[in-house]
């Protein structure tokens, strides 16, 4: 999952400063478990600009908005409205905003700040649990991601300055390594912690990516 926040109202504000006629919309996934976009959020957006003397053409809520097929559909429908508009502003991630200003030719605003892949730990509650490093080595973690988990994102740890299970860079924080070593020793799979990782290779992250799938006769 997509984890975001949503920017100040201030910030928005801002960005949308002379342009009146705005069309909001919100993504039914990520955004709404965030609540950062999701219906309920977005109508309080309205409602907001609404009394800020801007005129709301019209919203919507994508499933999900990173699918371009599906907003593509979602917003044909709203052509009227958004030829209407003077511009979007769109609560999700990144990949929601550059899908809606991808297939609009209308000025489009975040009014999200996208913070990273986690997980749903609880309800309001998400932590970073993947850094998409095209490389996971979770199988020789069994399962905890040293990337991640290590403030240092060692792959060969831990490091000397770990203290009683607690990272050297914020003692607050659990040692990522020593997390691992712990779920290993569980396992009984401690002998995992003697695999040597070797350095990954960093020409795979080359921006942006792509991966097409290929088609099954």
């Amino acid at each position: 999952m997509i984890i975001q926040e949503q920017k100040s109202f201030e910030e928005i504000l801002k960005n949308l400063a002379g342009e009146t006629k705005i069309f909001i919309v919100g993504c039914k996934q990520c955004a709404t478990v965030c609540q950062t976009g999701g219906e309920e959020q977005v109508k309080e957006m309205k409602t907001k600009l609404e009394a800020e003397g801007k005129t709301i053409t019209g919203w919507v809520v994508v499933d999900p908005v990173c699918h371009v097929l599906e907003t593509k559909k979602v917003l044909k429908e709203k052509a009227a409205e958004l030829d209407s508009s003077d511009s979007i502003l769109v609560l999700c991630c990144g990949g929601g905003t550059q899908t809606v200003s991808q297939i609009t030719n209308k000025r489009t605003h975040p009014g999200c700040n996208t913070l990273f892949l986690g997980v749903v730990d609880r309800f309001g509650q998400f932590s970073e649990r993947c850094s998409m490093c095209a490389e996971c080595v979770l199988e020789t973690t069994n399962g905890l991601c040293p990337v991640t988990l290590c403030t240092k994102s060692l792959l060969n740890g831990p490091c000397g300055g770990s203290k009683n299970g607690k990272c050297e860079v914020d003692p607050e924080k659990d040692c990522g390594w020593a997390l691992i070593y712990k779920h290993l020793q569980e396992t009984n799979k401690i002998d995992l912690m003697k695999e040597y990782q070797p350095a990954k290779d960093f020409s795979k992250l080359r921006k942006p990516h792509k991966k097409v799938l290929e088609r099954k006769a």
